[in-house]
């Protein structure tokens, strides 16, 4: 029997350099939950949708894969999605230092 992936999109946190994102790196383990917040005042894009954990700003979902994201989180769909951390990689560069999933939440 076919079983679609739950996944829909993987990235690495854009901005996380810039943000809260070395603070909270320790903390950060494959499998955590993280928080979406849109931005849509946002001057640089207005699809922004930052990322968080636990109080600490870890940067954006890509703006290059935000766009479909921002627009059902703008029409009231953010129960629909969760955010998980995929994987972390202290040793690499802090752009690559932390990879994210965005998952379709399972109605039952």
């Amino acid at each position: 029997m076919y079983t679609p992936s739950r996944n829909l999109l993987s990235f690495y946190i854009a901005g996380f350099q810039f943000w809260d994102g070395a603070l909270a790196l320790e903390q950060l383990k494959a499998g955590a939950r993280l928080d979406l917040v849109p931005e849509f005042d946002n001057p640089h894009d207005p699809n922004a949708i930052a990322i968080y954990y636990e109080g600490f700003k870890l940067g954006f979902v890509p703006q290059d894969c935000n766009e479909q994201l921002a627009i059902m989180l703008f029409f009231g769909h953010g129960d629909a999605f969760e955010c998980r951390v995929q994987q972390v990689a202290p040793d690499r560069s802090p752009w690559h230092q932390v990879r994210a999933g965005i998952y379709v939440v399972d109605s039952r």
